[in-house]
């Protein structure tokens, strides 16, 4: 299994970029023109900027990657600026790795970081007509709860949830 990690600042955004570029090809082939289809490198660094970025490495290559955003003050997604909500976003992992648990790993690094960041929702939204990955996501424990068309999007996006257990605190020891 994959390290997870943040992404330090020696990891390579080209490197990072042409990941998400790997892992986004089969959504793109489907006429879905996610961003990280085809961003470059210094939109990766701007999609970033303000969020906690995490990273699968395996062998010295980064496998996986996903962002995890504060809430928003303001966004084209109104769930994205409840209070309480950090959103997900590029959300990759090497197409020849998926479906073997590096994608939830990321996730749970995701969920642990907003734990301690004291949210209790995760918000993501992903292309309505990649039921797959709706599917998914909803094998996982989130839940479909409204829809946004990002601006330039060819598609309508699914807008899913998941709540967070509050981390307790440990018992004193009697």
């Amino acid at each position: 299994m994959p390290l997870i990690r943040p992404l330090a600042a020696a990891d390579s955004l080209a490197d990072l970029t042409s990941l998400l570029h790997r892992a986004y090809g089969r959504l793109a082939a489907m006429g879905l023109n996610y961003t990280a289809a085809d961003q470059t490198p210094e939109v990766t660094a701007q999609r970033i900027a303000g969020g906690q970025c995490f990273v699968a490495e395996l062998g010295g290559r980064l496998v996986g990657t996903v962002l995890v955003h504060p809430t928003y003050a303001r966004n084209v997604c109104a769930w994205f600026t409840r209070p309480g909500v950090a959103a997900v976003h590029q959300f990759a992992v090497e197409p020849a790795l998926q479906g073997r648990g590096v994608g939830r790993a990321l996730l749970a690094a995701c969920e642990a970081w907003a734990r301690r960041e004291s949210f209790s929702e995760l918000a993501m939204d992903t292309a309505e007509p990649a039921t797959h990955l709706v599917a998914l996501y909803t094998r996982l424990g989130w839940r479909p709860v409204g829809h946004v068309q990002w601006p330039g999007k060819v598609y309508r996006s699914v807008v899913l949830s998941k709540a967070l257990n509050p981390v307790l605190p440990a018992e004193p020891a009697r």
